[in-house]
């Protein structure tokens, strides 16, 4: 008996191409969030192995984190002229770069620049815009998915490389753990390189790795838009995805990922029973992301952010309110399903109102809005706990806009898929 595929000669090697591509991306925003995550595992041992003050070294991670948020709308820019092929691969070289020769660091200048512009900018350019661009030119009825697998593939590359790195710069020292990511990233940049292509078309294939119908007229790729920015910031819809965006990282990154081992602290828990809970929550965040890249594909975006966000305000709202133990496995379930599910469909509403073409440039700002709500939270959150003595205004406060930002959600236009041809 015939096999049902035999039909379309190809045809499973080419959906498993498509296939490759979400692997080879996966695998260096794994590597880019590693990246990411190891200023803070290190600061303590960079301390007393450098003679750096502590105000020194979280300087140098601020500047990292600053260069990491203008990475992404330069990213975007670059993605959408130059293809993410050329963008992401120069970005993990530079993390090679940074990483390899902050082994070396001796001098302050030397930490800046490596720890702080280099590390910040490398990681930046291999970040959430490779995640959204990728998804956007190669996939059509899985996007959402896809988008969705690209989001906990960032949350797993902090959740894997954070005990790991913690484990190496105690064991070999934070020197060669340093050196380490740098060979990783450098081993690395040629596969990416060789197995990544900007366009299905590249390959002979068509959206969703589909096998291209050679009858059917030949559709030239939409070009990016020269002023797209100019006409996303006279768009009402821009705002309201950039403003939920910040709320979205004032709520997650800013004010739980940063102050919650704080809190816990207050509350007399230990540090390692607080990061126990941290990884239970990013446990649920892998799951929740990945369901909501399903669910994209399939409920009107608008409806699903608002939804998150509303469902992220009352569980701020409870944290409070909640006992030290159980409570708090409670909250990390919850929130921890909710952490980053607002990033597909995001991702989709910008897509389907920018044009696929546009992807990397527009979000790349809504991205950046989002670190600025990490920043503004981390930094406020800190003056609420030392000002009030505790926590709870702060959470209170944050549990409130995500409420608020639901209500903005819903005011996004609402946009028809765009058709695979067209994307």
């Amino acid at each position: 008996m015939m096999n049902a595929g035999a039909g379309k000669p190809g045809g499973g090697m080419m959906r498993g191409r498509a296939g490759i591509i979400v692997a080879i991306t996966i695998a260096a925003l794994l590597l880019a969030a590693g990246a990411r995550s190891a200023p803070g595992v290190f600061l303590k041992p960079m301390e007393v192995g450098t003679g750096f003050g502590l105000t020194t070294l979280s300087a140098a991670v601020s500047v990292g984190l600053l260069m990491f948020g203008l990475g992404a709308p330069l990213s975007g820019y670059l993605m959408d002229r130059h293809g993410p092929r050329r963008v992401a691969t120069l970005g993990l070289l530079l993390v090679a770069l940074s990483f390899g020769l902050s082994a070396l660091i001796q001098t302050e200048v030397h930490l800046f620049i490596l720890w702080g512009v280099l590390s910040g900018l490398g990681t930046g350019l291999v970040g959430s815009v490779l995640g959204a661009t990728v998804a956007a030119r190669w996939f059509q009825a899985r996007r959402g998915l896809v988008t969705g697998v690209f989001g906990a593939a960032t949350s797993a590359g902090q959740l894997m490389f954070i005990p790991l790195l913690t484990l190496a710069a105690q064991g070999a020292g934070w020197r060669v753990a340093s050196a380490g990511i740098g060979l990783l990233a450098l081993l690395l940049t040629p596969l990416f390189w060789a197995l990544l292509r900007d366009r299905p078309a590249e390959v002979g294939l068509g959206m969703d790795g589909r096998p291209l119908d050679p009858s059917a007229p030949v559709v030239v790729p939409a070009k990016p838009d020269a002023g797209v920015m100019a006409r996303a910031l006279r768009s009402r819809d821009f705002w309201l995805l950039s403003i939920t965006f910040l709320v979205c990282g004032a709520t997650s990154n800013g004010i739980i990922g940063t102050h919650f081992i704080a809190y816990c602290g207050d509350l007399g828990l230990t540090a390692g029973y607080a990061a126990g809970i941290l990884a239970l929550m990013g446990a649920f965040n892998f799951v929740g992301t990945l369901g909501s890249g399903y669910l994209t594909d399939r409920v009107d975006p608008r409806l699903l952010l608002a939804g998150y966000y509303a469902f992220r305000g009352l569980s701020l709202l409870a944290l409070p309110l909640l006992p030290p133990g159980t409570g708090l496995v409670f909250f990390a379930v919850l929130f921890g399903l909710d952490y980053i599910a607002t990033v597909p469909p995001t991702v989709a509403l910008t897509a389907r109102t920018f044009g696929t073409a546009n992807v990397g440039t527009v979000y790349g700002w809504v991205f950046f809005s989002h670190q600025l709500g990490a920043a503004s939270a981390t930094a406020l959150g800190g003056l609420a706990r030392e000002s009030l003595g505790t926590y709870g205004p702060a959470f209170l406060a944050a549990g409130v806009l995500a409420i608020l930002a639901a209500g903005l959600a819903l005011g996004v236009t609402r946009q028809p898929s765009v058709p695979a041809a067209v994307a």
